[in-house]
């Protein structure tokens, strides 16, 4: 589902501009969380329990999807690493003699820096798209 078809189901699902919000940016958290694969299950359990709105929950969550996920991990890995203070780390990682059998191994000093920077990435990213999303809605709704 691409930017633009999120915000044209966004203006046409029922919900006041912060119920609206909260689901879309809370799925955002979700999708960029280092939980990888349980992504759809977490978006619907969370929607579920704090009664929100599911399809737009969900519609957040998939901001990672096989188009964003390398660029997305990516970057949450490098804050990671930046902020643990892990910045030599990639110097002792020999990227030429990865293997699949040895990827863990050769990557596990990376876990520490991915969890901690994607769930960074995820807060400030979802932060961001609350109050964005929120004037946006406000805006065009009372155009309406």
């Amino acid at each position: 589902m691409a930017l633009r078809d999120r915000i044209r189901l966004l203006l046409t699902v029922k919900g006041s501009p912060a119920e609206l919000s909260l689901s879309f940016s809370i799925g955002v958290f979700i999708g960029m969380s280092p939980f990888l694969g349980l992504h759809t299950l977490l978006a619907l359990g969370v929607a579920a329990l704090f009664r929100l709105n599911k399809l737009v929950t969900l519609a957040g969550a998939y901001v990672t999807n096989p188009w964003t996920i390398l660029p997305i991990y990516t970057l949450g890995t490098w804050l990671g690493i930046k902020v643990t203070s892990h910045g030599n780390i990639l110097q002792h990682i020999d990227f030429r003699g990865i293997r699949f059998f040895n990827l863990i191994d050769l990557l596990g000093d990376l876990f520490l820096p991915f969890f901690v920077g994607t769930l960074l990435l995820g807060t400030l990213s979802s932060l961001i798209c609350y109050f964005s999303l929120y004037a946006l809605l406000k805006r065009i709704r009372k155009e309406e």
